[in-house]
């Protein structure tokens, strides 16, 4: 984890397509952790997110993935 907080550019492949997303190394940890979870690779999950994301940018999505997971194992 970069010691400031600051967000990493991480490489991903969406449908066939290199892109890369900007993630602080917490939530791409925990990012990659909820992929194994779902039992999916981590692009499959991404291509999934980027699919039902609207308007919002990727990174903002997945964050926003990741948060409700943890709320959700919390309850």
């Amino acid at each position: 984890m970069t010691p400031d907080g600051r967000p990493v550019k991480h490489s991903l492949t969406l449908r066939g397509h290199r892109t890369s997303v900007s993630l602080e190394d917490a939530f791409w940890k925990a990012f990659r952790d909820l992929a194994a979870e779902r039992g999916v690779p981590i692009n499959v999950l991404a291509a999934e997110i980027d699919e039902s994301r609207g308007d919002i940018g990727l990174a903002s999505a997945i964050r926003v993935t990741v948060l409700r997971a943890v709320q959700a194992a919390r309850s």
